[in-house]
């Protein structure tokens, strides 16, 4: 019973820990001159060789046939994340660091609840407590970010770290750093990122198959992103040039983890908990970036970005603190619906005295009360 009930925070918090590795490596390759164009086309085309034949062979018997809005769904969807939010996300990241990145990303539960509410996918009454504290939530995450951008303070000395080796100044030949363009970047592709998360939401409910829908996402995400790359590197064909290093590797961990195994997952856990649930442990990612970031990369820490981190994570969990109490108090079973693990049924029938006990099948549990009377 434990295992069910803690089945969906351990699955989303592995996820964090695979977002949070991608984002060491992917810096690691824009910081040795990858594009980060051709690195969110690379993923993608990566993506769908991993996952089309899980889907092609699991699915055939369950997938449900291609409509023109389902289709129209997958283009958009394609275009959000994969395209969209995925080059201006790395392009951000090449301006600033993975840490400074990682932080921002908390910006997407309460740009997800914003999005919803425009749109009336979110119930929000004023006179509520709850709804008061989506709202102040949202306003106190979106001035966390702009903390971060803004202020920047003392250094902050870790006993790991050497403030003398920068590793982003130094290794990242032909780019100034630029928070205030990175941080614009950032939002912006983080605000494609809440659309991409209602988004898919919406789609499992008329196209309920997440693994058949993830290799859609992803074929379409690598069309879309090759078209948006070969396009900006346009007379540069060194760009698509890669070998066996860091760019290979960031292309493939990236592909794998958080585009297969990561859309596919989080489309399950989404059918049962909604995309909020998703997205609420993206503070963990950013813990586990500045750890290793700080040890990895040589990254520093400023006073004004940790202070911007917290508020930011103070708003994040406003806004899912308003969210949880909108919701009805279910059991945590009903993940295991998606992922079932396997248990005995019991089956208690009550009998009368008189009753034919051999005409019972065999396979069929009889659990009886501990009395003297007879059954």
């Amino acid at each position: 019973m434990a295992l069910k009930t803690w089945k969906p925070f351990l699955t989303v918090i592995s996820l964090q820990f695979g977002y949070a590795g991608l984002s060491i490596i992917a810096k690691f390759a824009l910081d040795r001159g990858m594009s980060p164009h051709v690195l969110a086309a690379y993923r993608h085309i990566v993506a769908t060789v991993f996952i089309a034949p899980f889907a092609f062979f699991l699915d055939r018997k369950v997938r449900p046939k291609m409509t023109l809005p389902t289709f129209f769904k997958i283009v958009l969807l394609g275009l959000l994340e994969p395209t969209i939010d995925q080059n201006l996300y790395y392009t951000g990241m090449k301006y600033t660091s993975a840490t400074f990145t990682a932080a921002m990303t908390n910006v997407l539960p309460a740009f997800a609840f914003l999005m919803a509410w425009i749109f009336r996918l979110e119930k929000v009454n004023i006179k509520k407590i709850h709804s008061q504290a989506k709202i102040l939530g949202t306003v106190v995450t979106v001035g966390g970010a702009m903390l971060m951008t803004v202020v920047k303070g003392p250094l902050v000395p870790l006993p790991w770290a050497n403030p003398n080796d920068s590793h982003q100044d130094s290794s990242n030949p032909g780019v100034t750093p630029d928070l205030t363009k990175g941080a614009l970047l950032i939002a912006v592709g983080c605000i494609c990122w809440a659309g991409f998360v209602n988004l898919q939401a919406i789609t499992l409910k008329s196209y309920p198959v997440e693994l058949s829908l993830t290799a859609y996402i992803c074929l379409m995400g690598s069309i879309e992103s090759t078209i948006v790359a070969l396009f900006i590197e346009r007379g540069n064909p060194s760009a698509w040039a890669i070998q066996m290093d860091s760019k290979l590797l960031a292309a493939v961990y990236g592909g794998v983890i958080c585009s297969g195994v990561g859309y596919y997952v989080q489309g399950v856990i989404m059918k049962t908990r909604g995309p909020v649930f998703v997205t609420a442990f993206n503070p963990l990612s950013m813990v586990i970036v500045a750890i290793l970031g700080s040890i990895i990369l040589a990254e520093v820490m400023y006073l004004g970005r940790i202070l911007g981190a917290i508020v930011i994570v103070l708003g994040l969990y406003s806004v899912l603190w308003g969210k949880r109490k909108d919701e009805p108090s279910n059991s945590f079973s009903d993940m295991d619906k998606e992922l079932p693990l396997s248990t005995p049924q019991v089956v208690t029938f009550s009998l009368k005295a008189n009753a034919e006990m051999d005409t019972m099948d065999a396979s069929v549990v009889i659990s009886r009360p501990n009395t003297n009377e007879s059954v």
